[in-house]
């Protein structure tokens, strides 16, 4: 653990804060719908929808089912089910490997707002 937190120091990527929960993903038919910052929604993108955070600020979220991690920009408000933290891109699920299970368990860690 201590050799994690100093890697993140070294590449100045230590979270401002974390919040665990469940993520869901962005159906591809929205892709070009207007999101709460004014871009397009882009399903290739890394981008993601959370109910507090600032737009602009980048997330690293982590699937807990796979241990994988991507690191996002939050351009978007929601996710509009009560029982998600974040909706996360299409090309962000599938890096993390959750197309298929369609949700699941994450780790946001706050890198910058």
């Amino acid at each position: 653990m201590i050799t994690y937190a100093l890697a993140l120091a070294a590449f100045g990527e230590n979270p401002v804060r974390t919040q665990e929960g469940v993520a869901s993903y962005y159906a591809d038919a929205l892709d070009g719908n207007t999101t709460a910052s004014g871009e397009p929604y882009d399903k290739n993108a890394m981008t993601a929808a959370h109910r507090e955070l600032p737009l602009g600020a980048k997330v690293r979220v982590t699937y807990k089912k796979t241990g994988k991690s991507v690191t996002v920009t939050i351009n978007d408000r929601g996710p509009h089910a009560k029982d998600r933290i974040i909706d996360v891109s299409g090309a962000a699920a599938r890096k993390l490997g959750m197309v298929e299970d369609g949700h699941g368990p994450v780790v946001l860690e706050v890198l910058a707002e």
